[in-house]
């Protein structure tokens, strides 16, 4: 068996394996009796099939499983010992023509692409963090929205655009007078806010118990008949035939009351006694806002480093096996509708492609690894983040670690949260190790960067 190597430039080669008859021969004779003795002949027994049958009947399936096997074993064993730097996997070339009814030298050739060099020194780049300032009017307007959230309805005398509207509907005529058997909805409840017409929850603003609001449901629920069904009390199928205007009699008006400073308003948003004062309580609502503005700032910096890092690697200029890429990347495709968009979105592709090898390269030089303990913590978080979507926070850790440990036994979930840790103990080491130019910002700043660059796409 030979096997030669053939560098074509820098990114591209093939590799050929030749394949003697010495080499396989043995080998192919062992597969053939091994089919004979699993697959039922006609008219024979179970290993007592002639051997020239037995050649005629599978010596071609015999011959393609050795010689792949042979071929694809000493294809892989000259990458590893030769420490082969490649893309994607070896494809055989559309020059390779086999004949493995015929025992021969068998040659095959396999196209490969080379990983282009990287140099690069994480030290020597400079990257941006913004550290985003919490202004008193955003403590503010954040309490604000405590108070709305943990308040209460309670009776008013005129209705707003949140306030519930309670009362009686009867269906009208075109004249305005009442519809005899008509339509009426002895109890319902409105709240201009949920209305889908502008024109419509206007009706609903600045009454008072005992006014009369004459709109159409059909409008204001924007032809949606599962709102209709709800506002009036009918079928859904029946819905859509109702065009008719509607008299509301406001019966009770509830509005929103904001919640007061008080101890167990601090309790509700910030958990039992983490507050004890008005002053307590705001300074930790600045310290959430500023730990929410920071996962902002951290998402700023990925961005950045990602920036820095292909600028400082030469991305615009690295080269890559493009044609062998396209090739591998569309045989990988579902189908052949994606296999045709492989072209068409192969810029964006090889810009991915260059990102991770400089990531990949920027982690093997900071020693980025991943441990049981990063996985773990990772998904406590998850799980965390999961049940708090449910209204279900502060869980006992024995609960997290269970639900955490179930999710790690989900295969594609383990291998997702292990790429996700990668990824970022990546960035955090690339923080430390990088020249970090600090600027704080406020939001209205912050938020420029990004409607910048949304205008130079």
């Amino acid at each position: 068996m030979n096997v030669t190597l053939n560098k074509i430039d820098n990114v591209n080669g093939n590799i050929t394996v030749s394949i003697a008859p010495e080499d396989y021969q043995g080998d192919v004779k062992k597969r053939i009796n091994e089919l004979g003795r699993t697959r039922a002949i006609k008219g024979f027994r179970p290993g007592h099939v002639p051997a020239a049958l037995l050649k005629k009947l599978f010596g071609t399936q015999a011959m393609a499983d050795v010689v792949d096997r042979l071929a694809s074993k000493a294809l892989y064993q000259h990458i590893v010992d030769n420490k082969l730097k490649i893309l994607g996997e070896p494809m055989l070339s559309r020059d390779t023509k086999v004949d493995l009814t015929q025992e021969v030298e068998h040659t095959f050739i396999f196209d490969i692409g080379f990983m282009p060099e990287i140099n690069l020194k994480v030290a020597d780049v400079t990257i941006p963090y913004y550290n985003i300032k919490v202004s008193d009017e955003m403590v503010a307007n954040q309490n604000e929205a405590f108070k709305k959230r943990y308040g209460k309805q309670v009776p008013g005398e005129v209705s707003a655009k949140d306030s519930l509207l309670r009362g009686s509907m009867i269906e009208l005529n075109e004249d305005g007078t009442d519809k005899t058997d008509g339509i009426t909805v002895e109890r319902t409840v409105i709240s201009p806010q949920y209305l889908k017409d502008e024109v419509q929850a206007e009706f609903f603003i600045g009454r008072r118990v005992g006014d009369d609001i004459t709109f159409n449901p059909q409008d204001a629920a924007g032809g949606s008949a599962a709102e209709i069904a709800g506002m009036l009390n009918i079928d859904k199928a029946q819905a859509p035939e109702v065009k008719s205007d509607f008299r509301f009699h406001v019966e009770e008006i509830l509005v929103n009351q904001e919640a007061e400073m008080t101890q167990e308003f601090f309790d509700a948003v910030l958990g039992k006694d983490v507050a004890k004062s008005e002053e307590e309580y705001l300074e930790k609502v600045k310290e959430m806002l500023t730990g929410q503005l920071k996962n902002d700032s951290n998402y700023r910096f990925t961005v950045d480093a990602k920036d820095a890092l292909m600028a400082a690697a030469g991305a615009d200029t690295m080269e890559l096996p493009d044609e062998f890429l396209k090739r591998f990347l569309a045989s990988r495709a579902e189908n052949e509708e994606e296999a045709k968009r492989v072209e068409e979105e192969y810029p964006r592709s090889s810009e991915q492609i260059k990102w991770q090898l400089i990531r990949d390269k920027v982690a093997d030089d900071l020693e980025v690894k991943v441990t049981n303990d990063d996985r773990m913590g990772l998904a406590r978080f998850y799980t965390a983040q999961q049940f708090a979507q449910y209204g279900m926070g502060n869980l006992p850790d024995d609960v997290l670690d269970r639900y955490a440990a179930d999710m790690l036994k989900d295969e594609r979930m383990a291998a997702d949260i292990d790429s996700r840790a990668h990824e970022d103990k990546t960035y955090n080491a690339i923080r430390k190790a990088a020249k970090i130019k600090e600027k704080d910002v406020t939001v209205e700043e912050f938020n420029n960067l990004f409607k910048k660059e949304e205008g130079k796409e």
